[in-house]
């Protein structure tokens, strides 16, 4: 029997009793709802050595990446941005060998600060979330929504500046090691796959068309992001990434997908970027 769709209505969470501190305590006891991967409470309220305390803190489990976390209630404004990097930035200096994010989670986002969180994305791995509380029925749901995921801006092709594979390897080699040994699975059944170069980037090509970009992060990590604009396509590798726990980032706006990889992860994962790959790229798979 099909279920029946309700709809409901959006209230602010003050409206309704609760305050920031009951909304920082249900994210804390249920951080799995945020959507941003297999996370686990470290700590809440934690003491800055600047001053002020962090709302929330996160841990990934697999991989020990730390998500500093900043709630308010209402809409955000400048002095939610402005500590939430510098709590970001406090853990960051702490415990430099750990990749880190800067969370902001707001009832709502004004365009004009919307746009600068984008900016200063381009530098600062920033995720904004809204948190939506809804009256269905005289009972109260709350959802997290991502409305902006690590923004990944690529520079304009005719514009950005192409090097040598001897750059990459003088630059990060870590990064060009992992590059290959991607290019190797693509190309067990794609034909045509070749590297392009930038200052910026390696990408990955087949048939003369971008596939696969990676920058370099601390070593020995790099940062692979890929587009799929199929919608299709896109359920597809959300599943499987889901599926093999693999934890990623998505953009809406550009239809990205990026997480971190490095050799190991890529020896030890083989099957799965051969199937992501395939999932991509069907219509290319070399005939036997």
């Amino acid at each position: 029997m099909e279920k029946e769709i309700k709809l409901g209505k959006k209230v602010f969470i003050r409206n309704v009793g609760k305050d920031e501190f009951w909304l920082q305590d249900l994210i804390y006891a249920n951080p799995e709802k945020l959507g941003l991967g297999n996370l686990v409470a470290v700590n809440k309220e934690k003491r800055q050595v600047t001053g002020g305390r962090l709302d929330i803190l996160l841990k990934d489990s697999d991989d020990n990446s730390m998500y500093e976390i900043e709630v308010m209630l209402g809409e955000t404004d400048p002095s939610h941005i402005i500590r939430s990097i510098e709590y970001w930035d406090n853990e960051k200096r702490k415990y430099p060998q750990r990749q880190h994010f800067c969370i902001l989670i707001a009832e709502s986002f004004d365009r004009r600060y919307f746009n600068v969180i984008q900016i200063l994305s381009l530098n600062i791995p920033m995720i904004a979330i809204q948190a939506d509380l809804l009256e269905v029925d005289e009972e109260y749901v709350l959802n997290f929504s991502k409305i902006m995921d690590i923004y990944v801006e690529l520079e304009d092709e005719e514009e950005a500046t192409v090097v040598t594979e001897q750059t990459w390897s003088e630059k990060a080699k870590w990064t060009l090691g992992t590059a290959k040994k991607l290019l190797e699975i693509v190309a067990e059944s794609t034909k045509n796959a070749t590297f392009k170069f930038t200052q910026s980037y390696i990408n990955i090509m087949i048939d003369g068309r971008n596939s696969y970009y990676l920058d370099k992060r601390t070593k020995p990590n790099s940062l692979l992001w890929f587009s799929v604009k199929d919608e299709e396509k896109e359920e597809a590798v959300r599943n499987l990434l889901n599926t093999k726990n693999i934890v990623y980032n998505f953009s809406n706006k550009y239809k990205e997908f990026s997480f971190t990889i490095e050799q190991k992860f890529i020896t030890e994962n083989k099957d799965i970027l051969a199937e992501l790959h395939d999932l991509r790229y069907k219509e290319y798979k070399i005939e036997e």
